[in-house]
């Protein structure tokens, strides 16, 4: 099943890009419904690279959910910028999750394009996809409109809040 959400973000093709490729807004983007620890590494990585990166999901912190692979790559687009994760776990055999982000005169449209495969469990997951990425956008409007301050405690996902 596939899902389609985007929003509009008060910032520049630049900020966006530059914000996207960081495992911080990730972490701050899907708190408090999901959180990342990596798998092999004390941390995630500063900012994402080409390649797979291992990670344990829980859901609000304390349901484990299992290892996701985050799978990097940085698809060609005509204009502006796209970045794709070919997730994948055992739960989940295909979470394949494109971000596009392209200037418009407002600042920029901000865009995530997800197919999910799970299975018997597809339908719930979709649901969850559908809820999880408008949280997401709704994290991403706040950050950007108040210029990507994630507060003195950036570090920590709990205290962006």
């Amino acid at each position: 099943m596939r899902l389609d959400i985007s929003t509009r973000l008060p910032c520049t093709l630049d900020q966006a890009v530059s914000q996207v490729m960081t495992a911080r807004l990730l972490q701050y983007v899907s708190y408090p419904l999901l959180l990342f620890k990596p798998v092999d590494a004390p941390q995630l990585p500063h900012t994402w690279t080409v390649g797979t990166h291992w990670v344990f999901l829980t859901l609000f912190g304390f349901v484990p959910l299992g290892r996701q692979a985050i799978v990097i790559s940085m698809p060609a687009v005509e204009t502006g910028f796209a970045l794709r994760d070919a997730g994948h776990s055992r739960l989940i055999p295909v979470w394949d999750h494109v971000i596009t982000i392209e200037p418009n005169a407002a600042g920029v449209v901000y865009r995530d394009r997800v197919e999910v495969r799970a299975g018997i469990l597809t339908p719930f997951i979709w649901v969850f996809a559908q809820v999880f990425y408008r949280h997401r956008q709704r994290r991403w409007r706040r950050l950007a409109a108040n210029g990507f301050d994630y507060g003195e405690s950036g570090a920590s996902t709990r205290n962006n809040l």
